[in-house]
């Protein structure tokens, strides 16, 4: 699409916002900066548009773009050629179906920066491990090709990179199911959907939608392409059947003719009818049976993109676990401490849980996505000795431990409290698990605020002993 000249709204004036907005002023479009939110101030959006434009080191005038907060006027939702979705604005909102009715393109910032990329795609999903096998892969395509980016839901926007894209680069992307909803021509040359598991349905309201928002990731892909996906995760095993690209399995639960699986402790590569062990899985710092599947898609994306085995297996076994992802903090008098913060689902923070050695203290709640707790309840057993509760979902999940007969239960009023509960109750040789199972909105702007506090808690207890 031909952006220079285009009326474009842009709802939400958070980073990806920002970051659309100025890619559309690049474009020498005419974006309209909209949000309806009522503490927001002009200057404030203002201030972020220069920064992001000073930060990016363009020659744009911010005041290029217009800034409209609170109620949108009708004259300008007339003219409007173009609605591009921040992430967290549903599609399905009268106001963004007023625009499809009348035929606008409504695009999210994916489908947006899209139109000027250049090079070739990566782009992973699913509901949970994005984060660790983005960063992965995009420490392998880093020391591999001479430029690489990665952009999308881990934090980088996509349209911060699109125009310094190159027929020769390689751009990877964590791409959540909010971006996918918006796609229309996005279309990655390796696609990797990692697994699906309920997750974000008070947004997407139903399992089948939140489904088809994943599946969204190929279906501009063809026989050319490769799609990565979980041989052990029923819905992804689905996609296989109908997906356009060639499709690489992985598995860490049984041996696979053409693929990457796991035989006892040694990750293997099955390729061409040959089956060849690629590396023991004490050799990566990374814990947890989550990791490996992480990390076996990362070596499937790896193969699809022609980097040698010697370079992709090398920088696995330097590469250490994310902020906020079953990361080991500290051990103080014994206790080992762990930031899980971004377990904002029930099956990520049963990962976390599986990954424990010692008997563990757990911190779980928060905000209600509207998830069912029962089989994170059920993975207690012989890991967790004690629960603490915070948030809005405390009682919900106290309920549902019950049930399973599970009562060493305690609740907290604030985030501090519940530090200080687990660490009074936890022993040498034990553990403390910050793994929520929940987001964290209502008591922190994001799950990594939350982690870096119950970073702070640790260290302030170790300076102390």
């Amino acid at each position: 699409m031909e952006l220079a000249g285009k009326k474009t709204l842009i709802v939400g004036c958070g980073k990806s916002g920002i970051g659309a907005a100025v890619f559309l002023l690049q474009e020498k479009a005419h974006p309209i900066l909209f949000d309806e939110n009522g503490k927001l101030t002009e200057r404030e959006v203002r201030d972020h548009l220069a920064e992001k434009i000073r930060e990016l080191g363009l020659d744009l005038e911010e005041r290029a773009a217009e800034v409209i907060l609170g109620k949108l006027p009708a004259e300008k939702e007339s003219g409007i050629e173009l609605l591009v979705l921040s992430p967290g604005v549903p599609v399905d909102t009268p106001f963004v179906e007023s625009f499809l009715a009348r035929k606008v393109p409504v695009w999210g910032e994916i489908e947006l920066a899209w139109q000027r990329e250049k090079g070739q795609v990566v782009a992973i999903t699913g509901t949970n491990g994005k984060t660790t096998t983005t960063t992965l892969v995009g420490e392998i395509m880093e020391r591999h090709f001479e430029t690489s980016f990665v952009m999308g839901n881990i934090g980088y926007p996509y349209a911060d990179i699109a125009e310094r894209t190159t027929k020769h680069s390689v751009t990877v992307g964590e791409i959540s199911s909010f971006q996918l909803e918006t796609i229309e021509s996005f279309h990655p040359r390796v696609s990797a959907v990692l697994n699906i598991t309920p997750d974000h349905l008070n947004r997407h309201h139903t399992m089948e939608n939140y489904i088809a928002a994943k599946n969204n990731i190929t279906k501009n892909q063809g026989k050319e392409d490769y799609c990565i996906l979980n041989y052990d995760n029923e819905e992804t095993r689905k996609l296989g059947e109908k997906c356009p690209a060639k499709v690489l399995w992985f598995s860490v639960r049984r041996e696979l003719d053409e693929g990457v699986f796991l035989r006892g402790e040694t990750i293997c590569l099955s390729k061409n009818g040959e089956k060849e062990p690629l590396m023991d899985v004490h050799e990566m710092k990374l814990v947890g049976l989550c990791n490996v599947e992480n990390v076996m898609a990362a070596i499937l994306i790896s193969e699809a993109m022609g980097v040698p085995r010697s370079e992709y297996l090398e920088v696995i076994r330097a590469f250490r676990a994310v902020e906020h992802r079953i990361e080991f903090v500290e051990e103080v008098g014994g206790v080992a401490y762990y930031n899980d913060s971004k377990g904002t689902n029930p099956d990520a923070a049963i990962q976390a849980i599986q990954a424990m050695s010692r008997p563990t203290v757990l911190i779980g709640g928060g905000y209600d996505k509207g998830s069912d707790y029962d089989e994170w309840v059920k993975a207690f057993e012989g890991k967790v000795k004690l629960l603490v509760l915070i948030g809005q979902t405390r009682e919900k999940i106290a309920v549902c431990a019950r049930a399973h007969g599970f009562d060493d239960i305690v609740f907290a009023e604030t985030f501090e409290e519940a530090f200080r509960i687990s660490r009074e109750n936890a022993s040498a040789g034990e553990a403390v698990l910050l793994s929520p199972a929940c987001a964290s909105w209502g008591m922190f702007p994001n799950y990594e605020e939350r982690g870096r506090l119950f970073k702070k808690l640790v260290y302030q207890v170790k300076e102390r002993m």
